[in-house]
């Protein structure tokens, strides 16, 4: 027996997969066999009873979802649900029409119930009901729905370019990788089109309602027409069979209608994406105990009127008030619960000092203010520890090691909003962020003001405006950078992880980098690490190397240049030297991306003659400290006009000088890069753009 009911699943299985993909066919076919074909009283029933639950079931989910992308497919659904409807109306006119002579029972049950039980067997009611739940349904809900839904497709396509560029900021930044900004620019493509699909869909409900009045009118004049001149019926008795058929199947047909206008109008109106729609509501409503309390003081003034329902007002008074000092008790509780673990947390404990009481200091940490808590508290949804963890994992793949983990920590001294960034527990960098508000940052070139808190990014000082969420989307539309409070933070962190990369590569580090280079080319680790060259020289050349922001990634050809030239020097100095020309192409393409011709600063030939007689020997004591001041300002000037410009800031100079050059305008113009003669690649042409030292 099991062994044929297997079989049966085997042989099924490929039928219940196409199954769903024949579900909206089938709906289809069936509408327009509704359309065509005759239908006996007994499934008319089934299917009205069909499609009161399809909108009953359509509302709960509307009800239910927490985006609206949740339920993408509403604009197909609204489509299908009007046709089945119309459809039924098609069907259930002919029945009327066909078959009304004979009773009120003609055209079903569902039709008989709503004709005469619902509304007392009283057509005059019925259409007055009608009439009502169809100017509830055209006037109020589908037209509010209606320009809700064009107001909102406009807006998303407005704000798609700056949902793009914030995902883009995010992505540079590190805080998201490839898939997952993927996927974001997917969910912002797919709600443009589902908003602009519901801007049109939502005419299908206005059109169902104007079609539900034209098939009652038809309906009632039909019907008279048919019973007094097709069957003899007098007025009385045509009016009590086709007027009660026709209102019984135009409210049959309205109530899943309505329902379906509703759905359609939640759907359209929803606004966050955390919560449904009831958790919404509880959560929003009964927010403050004082509108609570303020409610129910009124209620209780009206219930005391005399003339007034006193029982119902007084009732509800006292319903509504026991609610607000519910909360009000729970609140209480839970702020007494949570001092409690405070003072059980910072209770002294009277242990003796040991060697644990001594705390090394930080490699990398973060400082918060007491506000800044909840970004990293994962019940109040902080995601920043998340952002960090992918800041980390970004500057691994693009500088070559692993930094240390970033200590996050409260510090009550800050700023309610402040942080602070540490290095070796100096202090680097600082700064305030708004939690729940998000920082658009100009890119230079917008003057479109915004109201907010004005400032500066923390990471490159460029002006800013804390906003809140409402104007958002306005000035994503505007060209603003929107991002949030975390992503603030965690681009100031990585942009100083980046600075003070050199730093960041302790002795601990380079063992790990070494170990992990083992694993993938362990004959060449044990041939020159440390048999040829000691491991604090190879740190001292990366921390070298990465003071003028050239990557390591290409360990296998750093370790290679090493082992050639380590025989020869065991300066680091030098030894970094022959690396960069070992590296010449990657650090070209890393500042000039993949271009043929590059554009250099250059130096006067006179003062670069100057130059390579005072710091030939890679001293600065001989060299002019006027001459100094005035190489430093024009670097400094020239770099800050080739930025502007959009074009990379690369001093070209000797061999000679290059390590003395850099060092003596690394204050000054910390952007620029100084690149020898020999650190050009021979694939690669140069163009001299402006020139230091030479005359205005």
């Amino acid at each position: 027996m099991n062994a044929v009911l297997q079989s049966l699943q085997q042989s099924l299985g490929p039928l219940r997969g196409h199954g769903k993909a024949l579900a909206a066919p089938a709906l289809v076919m069936l509408v327009l066999a509704m359309l065509v074909l005759p239908l006996p009283p007994w499934l008319l029933d089934t299917f009205f009873t069909l499609n009161i639950g399809i909108a009953l079931t359509v509302m709960m989910v509307a009800a239910y979802m927490r985006r609206a992308l949740d339920f993408a497919v509403f604009p197909t659904v609204l489509l299908l649900t009007t046709l089945l409807r119309l459809s039924l109306n098609v069907a259930s006119t002919r029945v009327v029409l066909m078959e009304g002579h004979t009773g009120p029972g003609a055209a079903g049950a569902v039709i008989e119930a709503f004709g005469t039980f619902l509304i007392g067997g009283n057509f005059a009611v019925g259409l007055i009901v009608f009439l009502i739940l169809v100017v509830i349904n055209f006037v109020v809900i589908t037209k509010g729905a209606e320009r809700i839904a064009e107001v909102g497709a406009r807006f998303t396509l407005d704000a798609m370019p700056g949902k793009q560029m914030a995902i883009d900021a995010d992505l540079n930044a590190g805080l998201i990788d490839q898939a997952e900004a993927k996927r974001r620019r997917a969910e912002v493509a797919e709600e443009a089109d589902f908003f602009g699909n519901m801007d049109g869909a939502s005419k299908f409900v206005r059109g169902d309602a104007i079609a539900g009045i034209l098939i009652l009118l038809i309906n009632i004049v039909g019907g008279f027409a048919i019973g007094m001149l097709q069957h003899g019926l007098s007025l009385e008795d045509a009016a009590r069979s086709y007027i009660t058929l026709s209102v019984g199947d135009a409210l049959v047909a309205q109530v899943p209608a309505l329902l379906i206008s509703v759905a359609a109008a939640m759907v359209v109106s929803r606004v966050g994406k955390e919560e449904d729609l009831g958790q919404q509501i509880v959560s929003q409503m009964l927010a403050s105990p004082k509108v609570l309390g303020v409610t129910a003081a009124v209620l209780a003034v009206l219930g005391s009127i005399p003339g007034m329902p006193n029982l119902v007002f007084l009732g509800f008074a006292a319903l509504v008030g026991s609610v607000a000092y519910w909360i009000v008790r729970e609140r209480r509780r839970a702020v007494a619960q949570e001092q409690a673990t405070q003072q059980a947390a910072q209770a002294p404990t009277e242990t003796e000092a040991t060697w644990d009481d001594l705390q090394p200091v930080d490699l990398l940490g973060l400082e918060l203010g007491y506000r800044l808590i909840a970004l990293v508290d994962r019940t109040r949804r902080g995601d920043l520890l998340t952002r960090i963890k992918g800041v980390r994992k970004k500057f691994a793949q693009e500088v070559g090691f692993l930094p240390p983990p970033v200590h996050v920590r409260d510090n009550l001294e800050l700023k309610p909003n402040g942080y602070r960034i540490t290095l070796r527990g100096v202090v680097v960098g600082e700064g305030e962020v708004m939690p729940g508000q998000f920082l658009a940052i100009n890119p230079g070139h917008i003057s479109t003001p915004l109201l907010g808190q004005p400032t500066a990014d923390p990471a490159f000082g460029l002006p800013a405006t804390w906003i809140d969420e409402r104007q958002r989307e306005n000035a994503q539309m505007a060209g603003y950078t929107v991002v949030d409070a975390e992503t603030v933070l965690a681009t100031h962190l990585s942009h100083l992880m980046q600075v003070h990369a050199a730093k960041l590569l302790s002795r601990t580090e380079v063992q790990e980098l070494v170990e992990h280079v083992r694993k993938r080319a362990p004959k060449l680790i044990e041939e020159v690490i440390p048999t040829m060259v000691p491991i604090g020289v190879f740190q001292k050349v990366l921390q070298l190397l990465l003071e003028e922001s050239v990557h390591i990634r290409d360990m296998r050809t750093i370790i290679e240049t090493l082992a050639e030239h380590a025989g020869q020097t065991q300066d680091p100095i030098e030894l970094a030297r022959r690396v960069r020309q070992a590296l010449a192409p990657a650090i070209v393409q890393q500042i000039y991306g993949p271009v043929q011709e590059l554009e250099v600063i250059a130096i006067e030939p006179g003062l670069e003659r100057l130059l390579t007689q005072a710091l030939g020997g890679q001293g600065m004591s001989a060299l002019d400290p006027g001459v100094a001041d005035m190489l430093t300002q024009s670097a400094a000037q020239v770099a800050a006009r080739q930025e502007e410009n959009g074009v990379p800031a690369v001093l070209l100079v000797p061999d000679a000088i290059r390590q003395a050059i850099a060092r003596l305008l690394r204050r000054a113009a910390p952007r620029l890069q100084v690149l020898a003669h020999s650190e050009i690649p021979d694939t690669h042409t140069i163009r001299i753009g402006p020139i230091i030292g030479e005359p205005a």
